[in-house]
Formats: C-alpha cells, structure tokens, sequence
C-alpha cells in the first residue's frame, strides 16, 4: 500500500484518503427525501433477450451492455431497433455496467476484477483494467466516473486509468442504502437502481445522501416470468427531464419522467 495521501474537499465534508481503495463520508441531512413515480410518456420496443446490466444514451443510440457468461455483449442500438457494433466479451467473463467518457468506453465485468477500455466508435476493446471487489454499475461525468459494487458505496474513478480516487457511503435518513446496482449521472446527482427492487435512488454525490425515492412498480415490463428479469437499466435524455428505463430481458424501453408521487 503506497503512503501517499489525497485531500478530496465538498461542500459538505472532507476527505484524507489513501491513493488505493478509500473511504468517504456521509452527512446526515435535513432535507426530507422527495417520494417520486415513474410518469410514462411513451414506449419502445426492445430486445427481450438482453440481459441489460447498463444503458446508456450516447448521441441518438442507446450504449447497451448485457450480462451472462458466454453470452455477454456490448452495442450501439439505434431507437428503431438495429444494432451495431455489437462486440462479445470473453466466454468467462460476465458484463456489467458500461459508460462513455471522452475518448473511451469503459465496461465492467462481474467477478473478474476487470475493465475493458474500448474505441467508442467501433467499441472494440483497446486495454484493460483492474479494481477489488465486484463490478455492478457505472456513470459517468465530466471529470470522473462512478461505480456501484452492490454494496451502499459508490467509488469515484479516474476515467483515464480506471485508478479509485475515492468512495462515497450512501445513506437515506442516515441508514446504509445497499444493492446499489445500474447507475446514471446527471448534473452532480446519481440514480442507482437498488438490485431486486423497483426503487431507483437519486444520490447527491456530494453528501451521498439520498434525495428521493423513485417508485417503478407501476411499469408493466412484459417480461417472462423469471425471478431475475428485473428492472436494471436507466439512461437520462440530455437536454429534457426525461429517462429511458428498462430491466433484464424486458421487451419494452420505457420513456419517462419521475414526478411527485400521488
């Protein structure tokens, strides 16, 4: 373990860390967390066999990776349906969330400790990197990416080497908010859907305190019944306050609006 050290300074705390794995913090807030649901505008057909572990929009395409050992993949999909650049991960590895940034698209793995670093023209993969623990969702900003592991923690990563700067405890009224999974950042705040749920949690990065509460259930997926098929995916509309969301294997893209709830 290297004994350098890092000072990470926000609004509401500050950060000594060490430059290998490291710890955030968490202020506890006065702001009661907004309850919000889901408002549909319209729907799109997808594919309902993707087993959507990340979405994301990229310009007028969805970036979409998917999940299971021998058959994950990543892509471009336009919103009529055709695909392109569609590139296979190796048999063993299982794919995970997935974000553009700059001049990269970086994708996770499962279990393996990896992120593939791809072209993000033609997403063929041009390196690779390793972090601890379990890879779930990614986002990204403009200067940084941010990472669930399944856990109430998000970790800060440098976009360019994949190297953790920081991580953040997430915490709604001061508890732990775990199973943190697919991600999306928007204008300093992050939505997470929470593994096996229909919730989405919007997180200030800043003070990982959750914000509001989303509820999905009033969505008719049209899925297969199967215990795994399960919303996990989110991907904001630049420019509108608008979101596509979908889950694992659903047939339908849901565009949509979080209002206040009823």
């Amino acid at each position: 373990m290297r004994s350098s050290f890092r000072i990470f300074v926000s609004s509401a705390c500050v950060i000594v860390a060490l430059a290998s794995p490291l710890t955030g913090c968490a202020t506890s807030s006065s702001a009661p967390v907004e309850a919000l649901r889901v408002e549909v505008v319209s729907t799109h057909e997808f594919d309902p066999t993707a087993f959507t572990q990340g979405l994301e929009l990229v310009g007028d395409k969805l970036l979409v990776s998917t999940g299971l050992e021998g058959s994950s993949r990543v892509y471009y999909r336009a919103m009529s349906g055709q695909e392109s650049h569609a590139q296979e991960l190796d048999a063993d590895y299982f794919g995970e969330g997935v974000t553009h940034s700059g001049n990269a698209v970086w994708q996770l793995t499962w279990r393996h400790g990896t992120a593939l670093k791809r072209d993000p023209n033609t997403l063929s993969e041009v390196g690779r990197a390793s972090y601890s623990g379990e890879g779930w969702g990614l986002c990204s900003f403009d200067d940084r990416l941010v990472m669930s592991d399944g856990t109430s923690q998000l970790r800060e990563i440098d976009p360019e080497n994949f190297v953790e700067l920081h991580r953040i405890q997430v915490t709604r009224d001061g508890e732990p908010v775990d199973k943190l999974n697919e991600l999306e950042c928007v204008d300093g705040l992050v939505y997470a859907n929470r593994f096996m749920t229909n919730e989405i949690v919007r997180i200030d990065v800043a003070t990982g305190n959750v914000t509001g509460t989303i509820d999905a259930s009033g969505l008719d997926s049209g899925a297969a019944p199967d215990r795994n098929n399960v919303l996990n995916g989110i991907a904001h509309i630049p420019g509108t306050d608008r979101f596509y969301i979908t889950g694992k294997r659903w047939p339908t893209l849901f565009e949509v609006r979080f209002v206040p709830a009823r």
